[in-house]
């Protein structure tokens, strides 16, 4: 068969049913294998949406994705996308054109070394210079990117190599390898720190969702009466309703989580990732007792040096700390962290009132009235981001992605494409003015694949987070400003609702009907 086709007859094999990407001239021996195969090839608007379309759907799914780029420009325009998704800890493998071999090894139109720019932002990647290490290649490149901590891949196709002529077959796919459990030595020390503790806390990060130790961890915190805070990516390990919640760790406008790590004298750290949250925020110069339950051991950092870590399968290791927690019949005051607790919802939940302007903070407690728990929230990275983390409670996992390993500003526009076509729940893209211009040409791939979520848009004419600091730095700002086309019209033109509610009722009643509606919809929201 043709080389081209083998590698599709694999992609099919790892269960990849769509490969989102842009196509090019070096890759369009590919591009006809793909159309002849089970596979959607999905045009894209840019190739950066394309690496955030599939690091959504690895965030959502646990399954490796496929993004496309040709040679030159279209590799380097995938890699803030599959740089995102490396430090995101998202499933994704990326696969790119290139010339003939037989120019690689002198200066050549739009060539590139693809491979060695990609080796700082994946975990594995490889040139396919030879048909026989197709099945191989392939196989690993999933295997390496599903494995945890998951991450980004990449494969290289010069152009001569996909058209030339192999009898290889498809390596068949494995059950992925699984974590083992903890040593019963360093659990039982776990469980006598706990024993001795008065007021133990739980930092929940990406680990905790993206493990599948939602449930564990459920149990363990409700058997115990153990706090939860959580970070941007932990949101929704535990449920904002359970008492045990303290919502999110660092929490800017509210320090109350903040103020109970302060208050506590064990610190269990479950999935925590120092790449989406920096240590030195909560436990900078802290004595406090830390054990560190992940499936990789801790960086070394001054601020972050753990009394004992438990490498292991984390959902294990959870289900087994609870059963000793239960049969010693360990149970935690809960009064200490309850007021802290209480502050954190009567500041978070309050209804806006008819007078109040449009805020991002204050907009948010309408739309968690009218999406359900299951619904899924993409916020784009900005100062909106900031708000969702800290403001918006969260009751399932995975019902809150936020990128925060590199927080690449666009991903949330093509990221609803995703989550569309990965689930049946109802979707909301928020992004700011910013980070929507970015990649907001892919309203026109969501339409033309049949997509039907919303896009909240918080217009502010202004890069704010960048703003927000340099005036906390300096009391001024400078290069930040914006000017911005009429966003209903050009929603309009992408053949979509769009919407400018004026009013708190006009923005209930807007937001829930976009919400229930199955066509793609635009709201922007004018803040002040």
């Amino acid at each position: 068969m043709n080389t081209s086709d083998l590698l599709v007859r694999c992609l099919e094999d790892e269960g990849v049913e769509h490969v989102f990407g842009v196509p090019g001239e070096e890759t369009e021996d590919l591009l006809f294998s793909l159309r002849d195969s089970d596979i959607e090839f999905i045009p894209v608007r840019h190739e950066q949406g394309a690496a955030f379309m599939v690091n959504v759907h690895g965030r959502l799914t646990g399954d490796a994705g496929v993004c496309l780029g040709t040679l030159g420009p279209g590799a380097t325009n995938l890699m803030t996308g599959v740089a995102d998704a490396n430090l995101d800890k998202a499933p994704l493998v990326a696969i790119t054109g290139q010339g003939g071999l037989e120019r690689l090894h002198k200066e050549s139109h739009q060539a590139l070394d693809i491979v060695g720019m990609f080796e700082p932002i994946t975990k594995w990647n490889t040139q396919l210079n030879d048909p026989d290490i197709i099945t191989e290649s392939v196989r690993k490149a999933f295997k390496v990117a599903e494995h945890e901590k998951p991450g980004a891949t990449h494969l290289e196709f010069p152009e001569d190599v996909a058209g030339s002529e192999t009898d290889t077959t498809p390596m068949a796919p494995r059950e992925r390898v699984r974590l083992g459990s903890p040593d019963s030595d360093l659990l039982g020390r776990v469980g006598a720190f706990l024993e001795e503790a008065d007021r133990p806390l739980i930092i929940a990060g990406n680990g905790a969702v993206r493990t599948d130790a939602t449930t564990r961890l459920r149990e363990f915190v409700e058997t115990t009466g153990i706090p939860v805070a959580s970070t941007y990516m932990g949101k929704g390990a535990i449920s904002d309703r359970s008492p045990q919640s303290l919502l999110t760790l660092d929490s800017g406008d509210h320090q109350e989580a903040s103020d109970a790590i302060e208050m506590a004298d064990l610190i269990l750290t479950v999935g925590y990732d120092i790449a989406e949250h920096d240590p030195a925020g909560w436990n900078e110069g802290a004595d406090t007792v830390i054990v560190h339950i992940d499936s990789e051991p801790a960086e070394v950092y001054e601020a972050y040096n753990p009394t004992l870590e438990l490498v292991c399968d984390i959902s294990t290791a959870l289900a087994k700390l609870t059963r000793r927690m239960d049969e010693s019949e360990t149970q935690f005051d809960e009064t200490w962290y309850g007021d802290l607790r209480d502050h954190i919802l009567d500041d978070i939940t309050a209804d806006p009132s008819e007078d109040d302007p449009f805020t991002v903070r204050t907009v948010l407690p309408v739309l968690r009235k009218v999406m359900d728990a299951e619904d899924v929230l993409i916020s784009d990275v900005g100062s909106h981001k900031m708000r969702i983390a800290q403001n918006f409670p969260t009751y399932e996992p995975n019902t809150c992605i936020i990128s925060n390993g590199l927080a690449s500003m666009g991903i949330s526009v093509p990221g609803g494409i995703a989550a569309d076509l990965a689930t049946d729940a109802e979707v909301v893209a928020a992004t700011g003015d910013g980070g929507f211009l970015m990649n907001g040409a892919e309203i026109e791939t969501a339409t033309r694949v049949g997509c039907g979520y919303t896009i909240l848009l918080f217009v502010d004419d202004d890069y704010g987070l960048i703003s927000e600091k340099q005036h906390a730095h300096r009391g001024e700002s400078f290069g930040t400003g914006l000017t911005n086309p009429d966003f209903t019209t050009l929603a309009e033109s992408f053949g979509i609702d769009g919407y400018r509610p004026e009013e708190w009722d006009e923005l209930e009643d807007v937001l829930r009907e976009a919400l229930t509606s199955t066509a793609m919809s635009l709201v922007e929201v004018p803040l002040e």
